[in-house]
């Protein structure tokens, strides 16, 4: 398979990790057939594992891992029981969070060990954005580490209409954990730390000064600070103390496995999201989740962004994409004309206003010819995949694209009237719920377009938990 060899190539992420990800990338076959040994996950930096062997490690789920790293102190604080509490009394807000953390968890978990930091950071992004790989807050912070533009920026993390890395499970997580490796050394205090990263360095720099002059002390506990930096090492450590022992808080926790829940292959062609979920034989939803960086119903080639498939289902993407024999993209670019309007553009399309909308980043029906718009080719003959080339380059991120909701069906409800009461087409609902029906009771995702303001959990800088609880 020489084509394929050369348009794909794959990393497992069961494989050591190391600083480049050009390092982390394996032959597509050799990759399949020669998985490295459970031993190969542990690293010589992870200290704290050494409590457990190898063998009975490889028996447990993730949790028995993060458990074995924790090395951060106690901190005495009435505020770390409060925490304790809220967790403890929303039991189904939890699961929600942990449902969504055993996805990412893993490899955080991996790449934390392997910097011999404290597994406490591998749960960071249960207060940052309670694993929500979409979460974009009122302050602009995006992702399931909630970086803010130019810390992104800072920290390699492109940026535009669209790919932003802030939201790519691996950028991110390697830019989180640098910035608090440098934080910590900054510091010298895990507990600072965090504080910076929530509040900035800058921040704490200028209240430890303030406390110097004054000749208080300038540790964590003793700075003035904002409130929801106040509250932030407290609520890493109640969450610390619920992983601990779930039972003590009247929860239980949904296992996570100790193994890879993804891989990741590169692409050297543009091809619709769509079709590579369908590929992967996985949902839309399934797909977002694991690719929230790619902000466009296109995926643009690209040597160094990855995108991340279920384990169990890259062999089922290369066969389909092997037999495929149509374009890979059904997209194309249009220069609107001045005076347009997107309802007059979208039936011509054969799309709703909305979704013309949603795929375009627009927060209006007003167009500004400076932006050139994706549209379906309509069954007309436009560009070949091969020759699509990207636009809008210049245009920042933009976040009127999917989000998704949970929903239990109510007793008379219906397709119909859930898509209507989401705004949404009832097509999408059976796409983003493959293989679940549609009885009272069940749950299902509802995918749709939020817009720029609208708050997701846990926003960086207007954190609140009762905005968190209603996720």
């Amino acid at each position: 398979m020489p084509f394929i060899r050369t348009l794909f190539s794959i990393l497992l992420i069961a494989c050591s990790m190391t600083t480049a990800r050009a390092e982390l990338t394996l032959a597509f076959s050799q990759s399949l057939s020669s998985p490295l040994p459970p031993a190969s996950l542990l690293t010589s930096q992870s200290s704290a594992l050494s409590l457990i062997s190898e063998q009975d490690l490889a028996k447990h789920d993730v949790w028995v891992r993060i458990r074995a790293g924790f090395s951060m102190r106690d901190l005495d604080s009435p505020l770390v029981t409060k925490h304790e509490q809220w967790y403890a009394s929303r039991p189904e807000y939890v699961a929600r969070m942990v449902e969504r953390a055993r996805r990412y968890l893993y490899y955080i978990t991996l790449e934390v060990e392997r910097r011999g930091m404290p597994s406490e950071i591998a749960l960071l992004p249960m207060i940052e954005s309670a694993f929500d790989p979409g979460a974009f807050s009122t302050a602009s912070a995006s992702g399931i580490w909630q970086f803010m533009p130019q810390t992104g920026k800072n920290f390699g993390m492109e940026q535009n209409w669209w790919y932003d890395g802030r939201r790519d499970v691996i950028s991110a997580t390697t830019g989180a954990l640098d910035y608090l490796e440098k934080l910590h050394e900054m510091f010298g205090d895990w507990e600072l730390a965090l504080a910076a990263y929530n509040w900035g360095e800058g921040s704490v720099k200028r209240a430890q000064q303030n406390n110097q002059r004054k000749g208080l002390p300038i540790n964590y506990g003793s700075l003035k600070m904002p409130d929801e930096t106040r509250n932030y090492v407290p609520k890493l450590l109640a969450i610390k103390n619920i992983i601990s022992n779930p039972a003590s808080f009247g929860l239980v926790l949904q296992d996570i496995p100790n193994q890879p829940y993804f891989a990741a292959i590169t692409t050297a062609k543009h091809i619709d999201l769509q079709l590579a979920a369908e590929f992967a034989d996985i949902s839309v939803e399934e797909f977002i989740a694991l690719n929230p960086a790619h902000a466009r119903p296109v995926i643009l080639k690209s040597e160094d962004d990855l995108i991340l498939l279920p384990v169990d289902k890259v062999e089922a993407f290369r066969v389909n994409l092997e037999n495929y024999n149509k374009p890979l993209v059904s997209w194309q670019a249009y220069q609107p004309k001045q005076g347009e309007r997107l309802d007059q553009l979208a039936p011509r399309f054969g799309l709703s206003v909305d979704r013309l909308r949603s795929v375009n980043g627009l927060s209006s029906n007003n167009i500004s010819t400076q932006q050139t718009l994706l549209v379906p080719t309509n069954g007309e003959e436009g560009e070949a995949d091969s020759s699509f080339s990207a636009f809008n380059l210049h245009l920042a991120p933009s976040y009127s694209r999917v989000r998704t909701v949970e929903h239990t069906i109510g007793k008379h409800e219906t397709i119909v009237s859930i898509a209507r009461r989401y705004h949404v087409s009832a097509a999408s609902l059976r796409t983003a719920n493959k293989g679940r029906s549609f009885k009272a009771g069940q749950r299902i995702m509802i995918v749709k377009a939020p817009t720029r303001r609208k708050h997701v959990e846990a926003s960086r800088r207007k954190r609140t938990h009762t905005k968190l609880a209603a996720k």
